[in-house]
């Protein structure tokens, strides 16, 4: 398997070509710092990413949220799916924890508008 990878660690952007296998990296070239070698690698083999968006709250208002911690790039939609059918009870504070452990990754779901 081959990817071309843009990194984005910093406003650099390195195009990084990165060979191998699901579980293994036969080769990375492109990038100019350590850092965009680790990002490389990550994101070749288990790529994650924030997730933000809104959820409905009891009085028609939309509440801005994101994950608390990267999650794994496939399951940002099916995480997008239960967020949609999430209501939220106000008042709620930026912070709060909208939905804890969303699909058993350990993540939760925060406020971050109140």
């Amino acid at each position: 398997m081959e990817k071309e990878i843009i990194c984005t660690v910093c406003p650099t952007g390195c195009v990084m070509h990165v060979v191998g296998t699901e579980t293994l990296i036969e080769s990375i070239e492109g990038y100019t710092c350590p850092r965009g070698k680790k990002y490389g690698e990550y994101e070749f083999l288990a790529p994650v990413r924030i997730l933000t968006s809104t959820v409905k709250s009891n009085e028609g208002r939309l509440i801005p949220c994101r994950s608390k911690n990267p999650l794994p790039k496939g399951k940002v939609l099916d995480c997008m799916e239960v967020l949609r059918g999430v209501t939220v009870t106000l008042p709620i504070k930026r912070g709060d924890v909208i939905v804890a452990d969303i699909l058993g990754t350990g993540i939760d779901i925060v406020a971050t508008g109140e």
